[in-house]
């Protein structure tokens, strides 16, 4: 990250709190669609956001649900949108929002937010470790929101 402090963005959803359950319809067993996210205490001096979502109890490591970058700076991203930017492949080899949907127990989603002083140019299928990795030197401000999901019927 830099060398200077950086800011704390405050993330927050009115469809769930932090550290509490995700609703279904944010879920592989509903519509499998975006909750709306609230980004407030953006620098003035941002030039895009980014947001990962992830699920660092996957059975085989951390799993990647959303990566979108290059967002123009808004403090609201609606549900079931596509923020105008560049959506990365996650874990699933998709460009798109994928919900929590974990095989077995309760998981936690985090939903994290970047402010960044500058846009990035990495192509659209960037890994997440490479978005992270071109990020660093651009972050002003950070902010997370942590959903938690246990599915309701066990395959």
């Amino acid at each position: 990250m830099k060398e200077t402090a950086i800011g704390k963005l405050k993330i927050s959803s009115e469809a769930f709190e932090n550290n509490e359950y995700i609703p279904l319809i944010y879920t592989c067993e509903g519509k499998n669609i975006n909750p709306p996210l609230r980004i407030q205490n953006i620098p003035v001096d941002t030039e895009s956001l980014a947001i990962i979502v992830d699920d660092p109890d996957a059975p085989a490591g951390i799993f990647t649900h959303w990566m979108v970058w290059n967002i123009y700076p808004t403090s609201v991203i609606e549900e079931n949108s596509f923020p105008e930017g560049t959506e990365g492949i996650n874990d699933y080899t998709e460009t798109k929002y994928m919900g929590p949907c974990p095989p077995s127990g309760t998981h936690r989603y985090f939903f994290k937010v970047y402010a960044l002083d500058a846009m990035l140019d990495i192509e659209k299928i960037s890994t997440k470790a490479n978005l992270e990795r071109v990020m660093q030197e651009h972050i002003l401000a950070y902010g997370e929101l942590i959903g938690l999901y246990q599915k309701t019927k066990v395959e």
